[in-house]
């Protein structure tokens, strides 16, 4: 983490600050260790989802306006929003009129607003023409300030005339707020490792800082499972759910203590393999929710109780992700509480 951390902030603008995106529990890796570790290596902020992933967070920063969290508020979430002491996302008037009420009736001082405004996503924020009305409804109230405002790239790691359309649009609306902005801020990993021309005042890195995705930074997980039984199966015989795997020889099929309870995809039943003892074996058969099976046949000293990396060793998560069709930001976070976590410096 420290290591990806640093990288990114060499490709970037001196004066640009790095917001560390920990959601989703620090991409399955565990929010606090990889914030804190982000933060000593010079992240400027944290950046989260939802108010209660905030609010487990804010005892790592000194200031309430360097947690931010980034999901969509309704307004009957106003009142949480303020109580969490971080800043929050604003992409409506509803939210804006909702968080100044709950502000002033919480008598907790100006609340940190950031405005995301809809650039070409078509997700979450406010239109390019609503912006300027918004942004000034928001410096102007007595219980709000406006900390920030942003928007998101739909492809900036593909399509490079698109996220060029992007930022344009979101350079008009700042230079029409008529108002100070705050921290200006658009990029995400890809966005800030491919276009830091765009850098602005922050970026937001997520998937980059975990080190997936981008040539040149180190992945921050292993994945490792127990080795709890191996058996030899003879040819014909068929291995799990639905008898989707038939051995062709005799084999040794060795069964191996994690499955899709724990964020192994069921996709992968059949796709991919683990290393044991240093060698590569195929996965066999169906994706339990607590097991997977590998063929282990002529793998020497493979039985109960060795080790399987299923992320690590040779194998990314970004190859995990081929064999099951998506990506690594799902890999990673589909990875479940009862996969133990240990840290290492």
């Amino acid at each position: 983490m420290r290591h990806n951390v640093c990288q990114t902030l060499q490709g970037l603008p001196a004066e640009t600050r790095l917001l560390a995106v920990v959601k989703a529990a620090g991409y399955g890796h565990g929010a606090a260790p990889v914030a804190r570790a982000a933060l000593e290596a010079g992240a400027w902020g944290l950046a989260v989802s939802t108010i209660e992933e905030a609010v487990a967070l804010r005892g790592l920063v000194a200031a309430p306006d360097r947690i931010l969290a980034m999901g969509g508020l309704a307004p009957a979430d106003a009142a949480e929003a303020v109580a969490a002491g971080c800043a929050v996302i604003c992409h409506s008037e509803a939210v804006a009129a909702a968080l100044e009420a709950a502000a002033a009736a919480a008598s907790s001082g100006r609340v940190p607003v950031h405005l995301k405004v809809d650039s070409g996503m078509n997700r979450l924020g406010c239109s390019p023409v609503e912006a300027p009305g918004l942004a000034r409804r928001i410096a102007a109230g007595g219980h709000l300030r406006l900390a920030g405002v942003c928007t998101h790239f739909a492809a900036s790691e593909a399509d490079t005339t698109f996220t060029h359309e992007q930022f344009g649009r979101f350079q008009a609306v700042l230079g029409g707020l008529g108002v100070d902005p705050g921290l200006r801020h658009a990029c995400n990993s890809a966005a800030a490792l491919r276009h830091p021309e765009m850098a602005l005042d922050a970026v937001r890195c997520g998937i980059a800082l975990y080190g997936c995705e981008w040539p040149g930074l180190r992945p921050a997980l292993s994945l490792r499972a127990r080795v709890t039984q191996v058996k030899a199966v003879a040819a014909g015989a068929a291995v799990g759910y639905g008898r989707t795997w038939v051995a062709e020889r005799a084999s040794r099929i060795a069964t191996i203590a994690i499955g899709y309870g724990d964020g192994v995809l069921r996709s992968r039943g059949g796709r991919g393999a683990v290393v044991i003892g240093g060698n590569r074996a195929p996965l066999v058969g169906r994706v339990s929710m607590d097991q997977v099976t590998a063929d282990v046949t002529g793998l020497p000293g493979v039985e109960a109780g060795a080790a399987a990396t299923l992320i690590g060793d040779g194998i990314s998560a970004e190859e995990v992700a081929a064999w099951s069709s998506t990506i690594s930001y799902e890999v990673l976070t589909a990875l479940g509480p009862r996969i133990a976590r240990s840290y290492k410096e």
